[in-house]
């Protein structure tokens, strides 16, 4: 039977009662005071804890892994398991670390940068969407664009379920420039998002979760999947081109910045053909880079159900 993506409402974040102000901010604080090499390996004991007792989200991740590496044993699939959480908890103590790095400290964390891409596109005026996933270290991403490229940024993102959470995200945010747009009502967030571009700006949106009606289906690893309509829509609205972007963790814990093709909106076709065929593009993106790493996709939940 054919597996479909699971709705936003049918899904439970399986560490929801850590993602609370008092947690967030112990955490940060903990992982600023300490050398990055500490962090790891005090980090490394208490994945292998919440691997082992997060059950909820170990099974999530384990039927998700069995898609995307139909062909790896049981026992592979649970070292991937294992490894994502490690990676996962990798990636925030890295982000959080550059967060209080100037630039010259910060460069020499990212071994590649497709920064270039930027300048060509920001040529023509429309500003740039910045595409992405929840795969790699895709908040370390804002970082670059704007310590080492300097360019006005507009982070779109649902709010999260914690306030606290979600005011500190703002704040590590707005300490750097960038913008934080919360989805909400609709019209809103639409004109926000259209006066960063039309400022020739940079907007950055994540792709494989949906919201409620604001999706478009695609094939994603040969399932039908709901991913988010609005991206390309935005693309399609104001001609500003989608630039699919991660932020992948290299063995030696640098990280490159890495931009795909650029999906330019073809306004000769009908506004849904078009923007299936963006988000498509996407799609197919994202699957080729999760195949490679599946250690780096972090959906804790069950990704697609029965």
């Amino acid at each position: 039977m054919t597996r479909r993506a699971a709705r936003p409402d049918e899904i439970r974040w399986h560490a929801g009662s850590l993602n609370n102000g008092v947690f967030i901010r112990a955490m940060y604080g903990l992982v600023r005071q300490l050398p990055r090499g500490a962090c790891y390996q005090i980090a490394h004991p208490w994945t292998w804890v919440a691997y082992r007792l997060m059950r909820q989200g170990t099974r999530a991740l384990l039927g998700n892994l069995r898609v995307v590496r139909p062909d790896a044993s049981e026992r592979e699939l649970r070292q991937l398991a294992l490894l994502t959480y490690r990676s996962y908890a990798q990636d925030f103590v890295d982000f959080v670390r550059a967060l209080s790095m100037r630039r010259e400290e910060f460069e020499p964390l990212i071994a590649g940068f497709d920064g270039h891409r930027f300048d060509e596109l920001l040529a023509d005026g429309r500003g740039v969407i910045v595409a992405g996933g929840h795969f790699g270290n895709w908040e370390l991403g804002g970082l670059v664009i704007r310590l080492l490229r300097g360019l006005p940024l507009a982070v779109v993102g649902r709010p999260e379920p914690s306030a606290a959470v979600n005011e500190l995200r703002r704040q590590l945010r707005e300490a750097f420039g960038i913008e934080t747009i919360e989805i909400g009502r609709m019209l809103d967030t639409a004109l926000r998002i259209r006066r960063v571009l039309s400022g020739n700006g940079v907007v950055g949106m994540l792709l494989d979760r949906h919201i409620g009606r604001d999706q478009v289906e695609v094939t994603f690893f040969g399932r039908p999947t709901p991913f988010s309509r609005s991206p390309a829509m935005m693309a399609y609205l104001s001609g500003a081109p989608i630039l699919p972007s991660f932020v992948i963790r290299k063995p030696d814990h640098r990280f490159d910045a890495i931009c795909g093709r650029p999906i330019r909106p073809d306004t000769t076709r009908p506004a849904d053909e078009a923007v299936r065929q963006m988000t498509q593009a996407f799609a197919a993106e994202l699957e080729a880079k999760i195949r490679a790493y599946p250690h780096l996709w972090y959906q804790f939940y069950p990704y697609w159900t029965p």
